[in-house]
């Protein structure tokens, strides 16, 4: 079972996952957010030393931003694709990027700047503590190793390291392919839409059932157009 933990900031999600023995936390969520998040994580009975492994699905700080915070926290072991590693280690989200996206809509920018003059005014910025991850996940890696039923899915396209995590039972964790706020599509921003495309055909040949997106509701793959 999975417990969505949502931000009202770009509405962001985190994923707390029951394993075998214990919890797998994927996403952080913005630093902004972190009393809320170390919150969530106890309601849900989570308690510091109940996370086996953090999976970051990239390296953008709304999804890595608490990754130092709850390995100091949780004592986890924090995990991320070796090609989005480098921005976690530099605290910088251009890392691996074109200096122009392929795909900025409207939209995404016009919350970018509201989600920025919020954080003006209230003070409370989004910091990106840099951090070395512990572990460097690989396209098809097996998670049972950390009491999931679950195998890593390279998905390029926000970013070169991104990344899904596919259950036995056909959810897919798809960070930011795809978000679902008005209904199911590719993100806002995307980096490299060739890979994207790529990575959108790919999902359909994996007998995925439901998408948990990392923004938004989740919803059936059958829901995505195309």
């Amino acid at each position: 079972m999975a417990h969505r933990i949502r931000w009202i900031d770009m509405g962001v999600n985190c994923y707390l996952v029951d394993g075998d023995s214990g919890h797998v936390l994927i996403d952080t969520g913005f630093p902004s957010k972190r009393d809320k998040l170390d919150a969530a994580l106890e309601a849900a009975g989570c308690w510091t030393d109940g996370i086996r492994l953090i999976i970051l699905t990239h390296g953008d700080v709304d999804h890595a931003g608490n990754g130092a915070h709850l390995r100091r926290t949780h004592g986890a072991p924090i995990a991320i694709h070796r090609d989005d590693a480098e921005m976690v280690r530099r605290g910088d989200m251009s890392v691996g990027r074109k200096a122009k996206p392929d795909r900025q809509t409207f939209v995404f920018r016009s919350m970018v700047r509201i989600v920025g003059l919020w954080s003006k005014v209230t003070g409370t910025g989004a910091d990106f503590e840099a951090f070395e991850p512990d572990v460097l996940l690989e396209d098809g890696q097996d998670l049972a190793g950390y009491g999931l039923n679950a195998r890593v899915v390279l998905l390029p396209g926000h970013s070169r390291g991104s990344i899904g995590i596919l259950t036995g039972d056909g959810d897919l964790f798809c960070g930011d392919l795809l978000a679902n706020y008005w209904r199911p599509g590719l993100h806002f921003y995307i980096d490299d839409m060739g890979r994207a495309n790529e990575s959108l055909g790919k999902l359909r040949g994996l007998g995925v059932r439901t998408v948990l997106p990392g923004h938004g509701k989740p919803f059936p793959l059958a829901r995505l157009p195309g």
